[in-house]
């Protein structure tokens, strides 16, 4: 069993962060039946959180190291009673190895106007020019002369005093 790098397990604590415990360690410690319901759920899960109900700090730690040396799994992190393991599913591994990539499809590329190599760059014919030049000027003369009107309504007159709703705590 190869231990985690560091990026590896970085990857796995952030990952893990948004998981809630799967498993939960009962009064009874660890028993071969909480053990095997580990084991289960590490391989539909991959990564999961186990939830360990004891004071006991040193229980604690010699509970990790057991579940990681029985199930071949590695301890990813450890905050307070909540343990992080992550086993690799060798199959879920092989099928991605297996799995083929398809390649982009190559499109050709687009022809210009004599069906050949690449498109020519067309030049704008003088009359939508001027079109162009007459807009630009337009829109130089018109400025706006106020502000955008806000959708908000006005704020009140400041006769009126502002009144709070009543509370319904009373």
């Amino acid at each position: 069993m190869n231990p985690l790098n560091p990026k590896k397990r970085s990857e796995l604590r952030s990952q893990a962060h948004k998981l809630s415990p799967l498993v939960i360690i009962g009064d009874k410690g660890l028993t071969d039946e909480v053990v095997a319901e580990i084991d289960r759920t590490l391989k539909a899960h991959e990564l999961i959180k186990v939830r360990a109900n004891t004071d006991d700090r040193k229980a604690r730690d010699q509970w990790l190291e057991d579940i990681c040396a029985r199930l071949e799994a590695h301890a990813v992190q450890q905050i307070g009673k909540v343990f992080v393991i992550y086993r690799e599913d060798p199959e879920a591994r092989k099928a991605v190895k297996a799995a083929p990539r398809r390649a982009a499809p190559k499109l050709p590329p687009k022809p210009n106007a004599r069906g050949k190599g690449k498109p020519r760059p067309v030049a704008e014919p003088p009359r939508f020019r001027r079109v162009k030049e007459a807009a630009k000027e337009v829109a130089d003369e018109v400025k706006r002369t106020s502000r955008r009107q806000s959708r908000t309504p006005e704020p009140r007159p400041e006769s009126e005093p502002r009144r709070r709703p009543r509370s319904t705590s009373r």
